[in-house]
């Protein structure tokens, strides 16, 4: 069975660091495109990153200069290092593999919690 799990959530003040994992299991990690994304109460998720099988990369704008998506597909891991953290950046961050074929489903992992604040 496919699994994901997030780790690295916290609590940290406006400028301070973060850096996020997600280790994946029961699927063959190097083939996968692979995201994060977030979301807070009273808003729908939000894509923040992706990352494709072979390191390419893309950011949204509200974090595009701050943040750094990176995977280990030798430990079978994703990552995002967030830096410059703004009140803003506060919410759950989610890990997601895409479906395979339309007949397939997304998988998403629990999410870690991360809370910028003084």
């Amino acid at each position: 069975q496919v699994q994901l799990v997030e780790s690295g959530g916290g609590l940290v003040q406006p400028g301070g660091s973060l850096r996020l994992s997600c280790a994946a299991s029961g699927f063959t990690f190097r083939y996968f495109d692979m995201s994060w994304y977030r979301q807070t109460p009273g808003r729908e998720r939000e894509l923040v990153a992706t990352i494709t099988g072979t390191g390419i990369t893309n950011y949204s704008d509200s974090v595009k200069g701050r943040f750094t998506i990176s995977r280990d597909n030798a430990k079978s891991t994703m990552y995002l290092q967030m830096n410059s953290l703004k009140p803003e950046d506060t919410a759950v961050y989610y890990c997601k593999r895409p479906r395979v074929d339309p007949h397939a489903v997304d998988y998403w992992g629990q999410g870690t919690q991360v809370t910028v604040s003084t």
